[in-house]
């Protein structure tokens, strides 16, 4: 593996993407290493992961952000690191709160708020060890607003972004830069995950309407990751032109 806190001889600094093996993880990637960081990809699909690391010269690690014996394996095969995209998420279900499935909501803390948790407590020495770290956390609209029957994923998202927010403050003077991102309806396999495999569910959300796409959002990442050290944009909202809202979008008949 190719992994530096400052740049290696290829001069590449290395940077770690969770929820690399799809949708916003692995086009973010590839973006990463179109503007010159070598790129380690983490996921639970591996296999997945080391198809993309071979077309862009990285490294995959399986990465389950739910379990703390992957993460610390994870983070011990990454000893120096740059910039880390906390990517990995996701939401299941969408009942009102008086139909709560306990068991989907406690899954969406534990991959959204604890796996980010995990993650960056576990990078952050390499971080600061860099002179020059970075920590981008992928949150959502869902961040920062609610909407009906969606309880679980807002709450969670919520929560994640307070742990980065409040990162914020307590880096402050140290050689890190911290960049939220906070998407609206982006076409990936979240939908598919969050209807437990509907497709024609997961297709009606983005009826009628052009969604962001992976790459959008990597372009983004990848655009915060590349300013000058001083720079530190906070927090980025990107939406489809045709969505005002978590709740409120124009769709064509």
């Amino acid at each position: 593996m190719t992994a530096a806190s400052e740049p290696t001889d290829s001069g590449r600094p290395t940077a770690v993407v969770t929820g690399a093996s799809s949708g916003i993880g692995a086009a973010t990637a590839r973006a990463l290493a179109r503007a010159g960081f070598d790129v380690v990809l983490g996921a639970r699909r591996v296999d997945r992961c080391a198809e993309i690391a071979r077309e862009i010269d990285g490294t995959a690690v399986r990465l389950d952000v739910t379990d703390p014996d992957s993460v610390s394996a994870f983070v011990a095969a990454v000893p120096e690191c740059r910039l880390l995209v906390n990517n990995a998420g996701g939401a299941k279900g969408l009942e009102p709160v008086a139909e709560a499935d306990e068991d989907d909501w406690r899954w969406m803390f534990e991959v959204n708020v604890i796996g980010t948790l995990r993650v960056t407590k576990g990078l952050l020495p390499a971080l600061l060890a860099s002179g020059d770290g970075h920590i981008v956390t992928v949150t959502s609209i869902a961040a920062l607003e609610p909407y009906d029957n969606g309880a679980g994923y807002t709450g969670a998202k919520h929560a994640q972004a307070m742990l980065h927010r409040t990162l914020r403050g307590e880096l402050l003077g140290k050689p890190v830069r911290l960049t939220e991102i906070c998407p609206g309806m982006v076409e990936t396999e979240f939908s598919l995950v969050r209807f437990g495999g509907d497709e024609e569910k997961a297709d009606d959300v983005y009826k009628g309407l052009t969604p962001l796409t992976p790459e959008d959002v990597a372009d983004v990442i990848t655009f915060a990751a590349t300013r000058p050290s001083h720079v530190n944009l906070d927090q980025i909202v990107l939406k489809p032109r045709a969505q005002a809202s978590a709740s409120r979008a124009y769709r064509e008949v």
